[in-house]
C-alpha cells in the first residue's frame, strides 16, 4: 500500500494516507471542530479510518483521551502511524473491530462524547467503488445507520454527546435513528454557498435528554468567488471550534 503525506489545519496535523483509494475531505475537519469536548474527557471516534477526526480534535483540544475504532485494519494501522507522526503519545488509541460487536477495549457507558462520519449512502444503493476501502467508507455494509447510533448510545455515559456529519438528504433517517434514546438535538447545516441547498449537515444530540430539537443557522462554506468564507477558513486552517448554538 503506497502512502503519501498531507497536512491539515494549516500544518498542525500531518496525515499519511493511501495514494489510491479513499482520501480524506473537509467533512472530518468540520466534524472535529463541532465536538464540545474539554480536557480530561474520553472520546470515541466511530469509523476512525486513518484517524483524521481524532487527530484534528487532538490538535484543537489538549488533554483528551480518544479511542478510534474501524473495521478496516489497514486504515487502523495508518491511524496508529499518524498518531506517532503527530506525537500524540497515549492520548490516542486506535483499534480494529466491528461496531456491531462490542469490544472489551471499548467500555460501555463510559464516554463523554462519540463522533462519527458514517458511510453516506444506504446499503445496496448507488454504484459502489471498485476500490474496497472506498466502497466501505461510502456505502453502508452490515452496519446500517441505526447500528451506528446504537453503538454510540452503548458507549456514552448518561447525558454524553454524539455528533454525526452526514448527507443532508438523509436527515430523516438520522433523526429516526436518534429518536427515543437522544434529545437536545441540534441540526447544523453546512451551506455550500448563499442561496444553495445544504448538502451536508452536522447533527449533535445528548443521551437521555428530553429537550426539544432545533435547527441552527449553520455555516456558509464558500463566498461568491468560490473561495472559502472567513469562518470556514478559520476552521480549516486555524483549528477553530465550531459553535453549534
Amino acid at each position: 500500500m503506497n502512502e503519501c503525506e498531507d497536512s491539515l489545519l494549516g500544518g498542525k496535523v500531518r496525515l499519511l494516507q493511501k495514494e489510491d483509494g479513499y482520501r480524506t475531505a473537509i467533512d472530518p475537519i468540520f466534524l472535529a471542530a463541532a465536538i464540545p469536548a474539554k480536557a480530561g474527557e474520553l472520546v470515541l471516534d466511530l469509523g476512525c479510518g486513518v484517524g483524521t477526526v481524532s487527530l484534528c480534535l487532538h490538535a484543537r483540544i489538549s488533554g483528551l483521551t480518544i479511542i478510534g475504532l474501524d473495521v478496516q485494519k489497514p486504515l487502523v494501522d495508518l491511524a496508529r502511524k499518524n498518531s506517532a507522526l503527530n506525537n500524540c503519545g497515549d492520548d490516542l488509541h486506535f483499534l480494529d473491530g466491528d461496531l456491531l460487536t462490542p469490544l472489551e477495549d471499548i467500555p460501555g457507558a463510559r464516554f463523554d462524547h462519540v463522533m462519527a462520519n458514517p458511510p453516506y449512502f444506504a446499503a445496496n444503493s448507488g454504484n459502489p467503488s471498485p476500490d474496497a476501502a472506498k466502497a466501505i467508507a461510502n456505502v453502508e455494509g452490515k452496519a446500517v445507520l441505526v447500528d451506528w447510533v446504537r453503538a454510540a448510545h452503548r458507549a456514552l455515559k448518561p447525558r454524553g454527546s454524539v455528533t454525526f456529519i452526514h448527507r443532508a438528504d438523509r436527515v430523516e433517517d438520522l433523526l429516526a435513528a436518534l429518536h427515543g434514546g437522544f434529545g437536545e438535538l441540534v441540526i447544523f447545516p453546512l451551506w455550500p454557498a448563499c442561496g444553495k441547498d445544504a448538502k451536508r449537515i452536522i447533527v449533535a444530540a445528548r443521551k437521555g435528554i428530553a429537550s426539544p430539537a432545533r435547527i441552527s443557522p449553520g455555516l456558509v462554506l464558500h463566498k461568491d468567488d468560490g473561495n472559502f468564507t472567513d469562518q470556514a477558513q478559520s476552521i480549516l486552517k486555524k483549528a477553530f471550534g465550531l459553535s453549534m448554538l
